[in-house]
Formats: C-alpha cells, sequence, structure tokens
C-alpha cells in the first residue's frame, strides 16, 4: 500500500507512547492529621478551645459570593474515552505511515490512504466502535493529518467572526458581536503549532522560535496571526479573523441595520463619483468589510491595484491587480514593505489604489497617490472617531522621518481626503456606521470637518440590544457635491440627503 511503511508481515502497530495519552486526574491528597508524633519543636501548640460565648457573641463574617463561570459553547460533543481513543489510534498511525511517500499524494488520495491505514488499526487494535463513530474517527484523524484538525467545525461555520486560541486547552469564538468559550481542544501545544506551521507555509511564510510572530492568510482571505513560544508563554496563540463565504453587498448592510437606506445610497454614490475615502474604526469594528461593499461600486473599466499586509480584500471588479507584502528572510534579506508596494504601484498605472490597512510611512505616499490624480482611492485605519483619524495620518507621516511643517502636511490631508467614514462595534455587539463625514478645508492650523450623517443612540430594548437612528445633519449641499454632478449624480445625492434627514425627523 502507496505512503504506508513496508513490513514483512502486516503493519507494525507499537503501543500508543505514553506521553500522547491522557493522564487520569490525581486524587486531592489526605487532610492533614490533627497531631504528629515527629512534630519538630519548631511546630507551633495547637491554639486553645475558643469558648462557646465568646464565639456566639462575634456575628459570623458573610462568605464572598463565588465568581460567576464562565460559559462554554458546547461544539465538540465527543466524550473523553473517544478522544482517549483516538489518541491511541493516531499514535499507531503516525508509526505506521511514511510522511515523505504521504506527501507526494494529492488531498483525495492521502485522505483515502489514511482512511484505509485507520480502519486497519481499528480492526488490529479491537476498538469497539459504531459505525458512526469510527467515520468520525476517520474524519477527525485525516483532518489532523492533512488540515486543520480541531479547527476544522469552526471554520466551517459561517456565522463565526472570529477564532482565539490561546494554548492547546482554550479557544474563544466571537458570534454576533460577542466572545464566548468553546470547548474545542488539541491534543497538546506541539499539534497546535504544527496546524499554525500548516497554515502559513501555503502562503510561503514560516514561524518558529527563530520567527515567532507571523502574518498570513487561509485560502479563502480569512487573516491569520500566529505568535509562538517564546514570546507566547502558555503555547502558542492562534488568532483567525473569518471571512464570509459569501462576499457581503450594501443591501446586507442594511438588513442587518448597520446603515439606513438612505445613508448607503449616500456611500453608492461616494464609492462610484470617486470620492478619496478613509475608513476608520476600531478593532472588529467591519472596516475591511465595509471596504469591501465600497469597492463594489467602482466601474468595471478601472484599474485597481491593492496594497496588504495579508492580501484579504474580495473586489469584485474584473480589472484588479492584487500586491502583498512580504517579511525579511532567515539572513534579514528581502523585506517588501507596504511604502515599498505603494511607490511601486504608482508606476503600474492604477485608476484607483486600495490599501488594507494604514499603519506607517506608507500614509505619504498614498496621500501623494490621492493628490495628483488617482482619485477613488480608499484605506483603512485604526481610530475612534474621524478627527482622530486624521490626527494619526498625520502622525503616520511625521513618523516616517519627513521633516515637513505641520501645516505642510495637513494642507496634504485637506487635498487628498474627501471623506472619512467611522465605523463602530457597539456594547451590545452589533456594527454600526456611525458616522459619514467629508474634510471641508483648513482654518488656520485646525483641519475643518462637517458630518453629513450621524448614528444617534436612542435607548435600548428588553434584551439589551440598542435602538437608534441613522440622521442627517442637515446639510444640504456636501462638499462632494460638485464631483457628484461631474457623474451626473446630483439628483441621488439629493433625494438621499431628503430621506435622511425626512428619517431622522420621524
Amino acid at each position: 500500500m502507496f505512503g504506508k511503511r513496508t513490513t514483512t508481515g502486516g503493519p507494525a502497530v507499537p503501543p500508543p507512547a505514553a506521553a500522547e495519552t491522557p493522564r487520569p486526574a490525581a486524587a486531592p491528597p489526605p487532610p492533614k492529621p490533627a497531631a504528629s508524633h515527629g512534630a519538630g519543636l519548631s511546630d507551633p501548640p495547637p491554639p486553645p478551645p475558643r469558648s462557646t460565648a465568646a464565639a456566639s457573641s462575634k456575628p459570623a463574617a458573610k462568605s464572598a459570593p463565588p465568581p460567576p463561570k464562565e460559559k462554554v459553547a458546547a461544539i465538540d460533543s465527543r466524550s473523553d474515552e473517544y478522544y482517549r481513543t483516538k489518541t491511541e489510534v493516531f499514535n499507531a498511525l503516525i508509526d505506521t505511515i511514511d510522511l515523505s511517500q504521504l506527501a507526494q499524494l494529492d488531498q483525495e488520495s492521502a485522505r483515502e490512504e489514511i482512511r484505509d491505514i485507520v480502519i486497519e488499526i481499528v480492526s488490529i487494535k479491537n476498538v469497539v466502535m459504531s459505525v458512526a463513530e469510527q467515520e468520525t474517527l476517520l474524519e477527525d484523524i485525516c483532518n489532523d493529518v492533512l488540515g486543520y484538525g480541531p479547527l476544522e467545525p469552526l471554520l466551517a461555520r459561517d456565522d463565526i467572526a472570529d477564532i482565539m486560541v490561546n494554548g492547546a486547552g482554550t479557544t474563544y469564538i466571537e458570534v454576533a458581536g460577542k466572545i464566548q468559550r468553546t470547548n474545542i481542544r488539541f491534543r497538546n501545544n506541539a499539534q497546535l503549532m504544527n496546524i499554525c506551521q500548516r497554515i502559513v507555509s501555503q502562503v510561503g511564510r514560516r514561524v518558529d522560535e527563530a520567527s515567532p510572530i507571523c502574518d498570513a492568510r487561509l485560502a479563502d482571505g480569512s487573516r491569520v496571526n500566529v505568535i509562538a513560544p517564546p514570546l507566547a508563554i502558555d503555547g502558542p496563540a492562534l488568532t483567525i479573523r473569518k471571512f464570509k463565504k459569501d462576499k457581503l453587498k450594501i443591501t446586507d448592510l442594511v438588513n442587518f441595520g448597520s446603515i439606513s437606506e438612505p445613508g448607503a445610497e449616500i456611500l453608492r454614490i461616494i464609492g462610484a463619483c470617486r470620492c478619496n475615502v478613509l475608513i476608520s474604526g476600531g478593532t472588529g469594528s467591519g472596516k475591511t468589510t465595509l471596504l469591501n461593499t465600497l469597492t463594489a461600486f467602482i466601474a468595471p473599466g478601472e484599474r485597481v491595484i491593492t496594497c496588504e499586509d495579508a492580501a484579504e480584500l474580495q473586489l469584485q471588479q474584473p480589472h484588479v491587480v492584487r500586491l502583498e507584502t512580504r517579511p525579511p528572510n532567515l539572513e534579514g534579506q528581502g523585506k517588501v514593505s507596504m511604502t515599498d508596494l505603494v511607490k511601486n504601484c504608482l508606476r503600474m498605472r492604477p485608476d484607483r489604489i486600495i490599501v488594507g490597512e494604514v499603519r506607517g510611512p506608507e500614509a505619504f505616499d498614498l496621500l501623494q497617490a490621492m493628490n495628483t490624480g488617482h482619485d477613488g482611492s480608499m484605506g483603512t485605519l485604526h481610530a475612534n472617531t474621524p478627527r482622530e483619524g486624521l490626527s494619526r495620518l498625520e502622525s503616520m507621516i511625521t513618523m516616517g522621518g519627513f521633516t515637513l511643517p505641520q501645516r505642510t502636511i495637513r494642507e496634504m490631508i485637506v487635498g487628498s481626503i474627501d471623506v472619512v467614514i467611522q465605523a463602530s462595534r457597539l456594547r451590545d455587539g452589533s456594527r454600526k456606521i456611525v458616522s459619514i463625514t467629508e474634510v471641508m478645508g483648513l482654518e488656520g492650523d485646525v483641519i475643518v470637518t462637517q458630518d453629513v450623517m450621524r448614528y444617534e443612540i436612542d435607548g435600548e430594548d428588553k434584551d439589551g440590544k440598542l435602538i437608534g437612528t441613522h440622521r442627517g445633519t442637515g446639510i444640504g449641499r456636501p462638499r462632494f457635491w460638485d464631483r457628484a454632478k461631474y457623474f451626473n449624480m446630483e439628483g441621488d445625492l439629493g433625494r438621499a440627503l431628503d430621506a435622511l434627514e425626512e428619517g431622522g425627523r420621524q
């Protein structure tokens, strides 16, 4: 059998290693006896008995309430006995199979080979299992050897936004904006590290003790971050930002309540009339999702070039060039930074430049691109308000070593950025577009902005969900009105602003 070590008399199936077999929980230590015959001179004498009257004169101390237990989402319903059997069969499989020959097979052939060997091992060891349990065991072991092991059921669910693995025994997920713990577990930290290396190697990167931090992505574009020992003390920490299999559209954001219909129409006009857009928000607020939906309004004939640390954008246009940064190699050579990508894409005849996340000196080159004919460029950055986002942009340029006067940098920002869209994840877990803000100009040395739309919280319902409304601010002709008129969209913009104002008054 190909991929299996050749032996003279059947498969050599050694007994499982003792280190892999989970040990039963240790029994609690027996209570300490009241007196010991071998007590040393340093042992203190027993305290005298307290009188009942004295004890009753003092009020009894109230015991502190126990801390609330953390709820665990039961995703994995398999028993400890199942895991012991799986560990035993898995260890026998690793000692039997030839991994070098298995690596030469395609995915389907390798799965069939593993299944055949596992069935033979189960038969030799006389493991008593139902047909359904055996099928589950076969699938789990195939995932352990070829796939992502215990992560597979989490990756298959489309309602999970984030997967956070804090060592082999602790896994959290985010569902509907709330973080909850799961009972998903790995065999040990070695298995978790093996899966992390398998993920990052698919995009030509590596993670080990010499290079313990790595950004990567899955085949569907989901973003992956790994930090390994010795930096991660309790075992490898794996974080996966999952993307939905179906690309979200602006109508989906309306259905989710993230934006109102008139607000969505304003976003459509902003994307279509080639405004330079900065999307601001905190971690997990939906910046990349919003950027994806805005790119849907780019005309099919435009040439779009994306620059990202880990390629995760899912643009829907036919003419897209995707660029990705590269970390240095073992010798510290070969690094390609975001600044290098943005500079290079200016020579690639782009109509629009999309930067996945602005976080460093590339902000200067992006502003220059926006200000020199590449209208409609977009980017995201971390900030809590639009004004903080513009301040961060200024700080990034300063930290990049550009010795420019403060006013000059602010003039660049005002001349480049047209609109700042603020996204936020609220305390009830919902994600909202909380403001659409346009950059007006400079008054002295201060950047002037005005809100076209704001999300205002009116209260909350009995389930703790926030109730609010997207309201217009009374702006009849925003600064990008002339740009909308150039693209023959001023009528749509006027109707959207009127509907936004009427919706706010209701």
